[in-house]
């Protein structure tokens, strides 16, 4: 089984240069000038132009202004601040800054086009620090 990151974005190539600068992602296919692969993730992101106002799921129209969905993208990487800088060069916008957490450092960012996402990098512990020292 093999998943895929779909993200809707109202540019392609706008957020194809976000993603490419601020996380290192390279260009695989294209699909005409609405759809494109990044490679570099252990999945491949999928950029899919979608214009505001257009039917998404349901009833619910698509936008670009922030918004919060139950689903968001961490990035585990190994440096948080050197991550948030490079994010924030691309057009990333700080929601929270980098801080720690007894699982490692994070800081909460949104792209722009409303995505949220994470920058994470964990401790030797992980997310087995928040077991508070129970062995389940």
């Amino acid at each position: 089984m093999t998943f895929l990151l779909n993200i809707d974005v109202p540019d392609v190539a706008v957020a194809t240069t976000f993603y490419t600068t601020a996380f290192g992602l390279t260009v695989g296919r294209r699909f005409g000038t609405d759809f494109v692969e990044l490679l570099g993730w252990p999945a491949p992101v999928y950029l899919l132009t979608k214009q505001a106002g257009t039917l998404g799921a349901g009833d619910d129209r698509r936008r670009y202004e922030r918004h919060w969905t139950p689903l968001h993208i961490d990035v585990v990487v190994d440096d948080v601040d050197g991550a948030v800088e490079r994010g924030l060069r691309a057009g990333a916008i700080l929601e929270t800054p980098a801080r720690d957490a007894p699982y490692g450092r994070i800081a909460m960012l949104a792209d722009p086009f409303g995505h949220g996402f994470c920058l994470l990098a964990f401790n030797a512990k992980g997310y087995d620090a928040l077991l508070g020292g129970r062995a389940d």
